[in-house]
């Protein structure tokens, strides 16, 4: 078999399938939603300032839920609580949509609508992680992964955000936020679709340990192996600047580059977004297309770290090609590190805890998400917009030597090789 056709042979089971494609809908309706949302504020007369304060309030409503959204995927039905997640995210973007089409919408409103769009995220992620092993056979995982991995950034990072661009230039932010709405009820009807036979539980209910106390006592195993693993407490620390370094220039910021510096529109800023989602994409399938490096820690750190070098490119850009070059060199080097750190979590972390590190990798992904957002727009307006990229770039390129070397990664991965080198044949 190619290894083409291995890619998608996921597809072929109707269930994924419909998962599937609810789920690209879903992403586009999102890149749509990122658009949108940052010409919305501009409209209603908003600046950096107003957007930091929209996106910082999805940024809580996500990391705020993210932990119930596990307990929720492991207690309940995972289908029911993706289709819940999406309902109510299409119902907020209705009420959004009417607001603005009827020129009633104000920034407070967005900030509503912006936490609960967050909390149905954080439910909906580890609901769909949690299903598709019950969709599809244990060899089909890492295709399945590939699939949503490439998936992503072309329709949530690339296409969403390109036609957000066209829909707002040829009509308004309002028509786009309504899209977005329908996108996240046909996402719910293709989930809903499905024929997923019931399951039993794997313990009897009365011996199923439960409470606050419970999930605690998990959280604490699973944190006392991050302290004790090195390269696993070094990845995550330095995951943690590296979200805040970035993740607020790019959200809050990029924008404001476009319009300033370029004298760019809404199109103009689909199309650096969409250039970074499929640098993102070609970065992933690059990097998966072979064995990982020998040297897998060191790479995967130094791809972050000096991948994020082209940010300055953004704060200082005067053409949207340049902009757009620099955009796609970032996706493609945090897509493909991020690849090698799926893969890290799947093979050297313990099966017994490997949920639980994967939530905690989330969580602490997230937990500096709303501080990097709420401190990029008052950044921007105090030392400027090129200097908060500059110091984006440039910050995790000098941290991530200091991690490589706390981290002591280069002993540690050449004392834990993951693909060893095939044994000589006999002559």
């Amino acid at each position: 078999m190619s290894a083409g056709w291995k890619a998608v042979r996921p597809l072929r089971h109707r269930d994924y399938r419909l998962l599937w494609i609810g789920l690209a809908v879903a992403l586009l309706g999102s890149g749509l939603w990122l658009v949108a949302l940052a010409w919305q504020v501009i409209e209603l007369g908003g600046g950096p300032v107003q957007l930091s304060v929209v996106t910082t309030a999805y940024s809580i409503g996500l990391v705020v839920c993210v932990l119930f959204g596990g307990v929720a995927a492991d207690r309940l039905s995972q289908r029911l609580v993706m289709v819940a997640a999406d309902v109510v995210r299409g119902c907020v973007l209705l009420v959004v949509a009417g607001l603005a089409l009827t020129e009633l919408l104000e920034v407070w409103h967005l900030a509503g609508a912006a936490v609960l769009i967050g909390a149905g995220e954080a439910f909906l992620i580890p609901a769909y992680t949690a299903l598709v092993p019950k969709l599809l056979p244990a060899e089909e995982l890492l295709a399945a992964n590939g699939l949503e991995g490439t998936l992503r950034p072309l329709a949530q990072q690339a296409t969403g955000p390109a036609l957000g661009g066209l829909v707002i230039a040829a009509m308004s932010p309002g028509l786009a936020i309504l899209i977005t709405a329908f996108t996240y009820f046909f996402s719910a009807g293709c989930v809903l679709a499905m024929r997923i036979p019931a399951s039993e539980p794997t313990e009897p209910a009365e011996d199923r340990v439960t409470g606050v106390r419970a999930m605690a006592a998990d959280l604490r195993e699973g944190w006392a192996y991050v302290r004790r693993t090195r390269w696993l407490l070094a990845s995550l620390l330095f995951g943690t600047v590296f979200v805040l370094l970035i993740l607020g220039p790019l959200e809050v910021l990029l924008p404001f580059a476009v319009k300033d510096q370029l004298g760019g529109g809404p199109s103009d800023f689909g199309l650096v977004l969409a250039a970074f989602g499929i640098g993102g994409a070609i970065g992933a399938l690059l990097i998966s297309s072979r064995s990982l490096p020998r040297r897998y820690l060191t790479v995967m750190t130094l791809m972050w770290g000096f991948g994020a070098l082209p940010i300055v490119v953004l704060g200082v850009a005067q053409h949207l090609w340049v902009m757009a070059v620099g955009a796609a060199l970032v996706g493609a080097t945090g897509s493909a590190a991020m690849v090698i750190w799926g893969t890290l979590l799947q093979r050297r972390v313990p099966d017994q805890l490997r949920g639980r590190i994967s939530s905690l990798d989330f969580f602490v992904s997230l937990l500096l998400m709303p501080v990097s957002m709420a401190l990029a727009g008052p950044a921007g307006a105090l030392i400027g917009i090129p200097a908060v990229f500059v110091i984006a770039g440039v910050g995790p390129a000098l941290i991530c030597v200091l991690v490589v070397y706390w981290g002591r990664l280069p002993s540690d991965e050449l004392a834990n090789p993951l693909d060893p080198a095939p044994e000589p044949a006999p002559a």
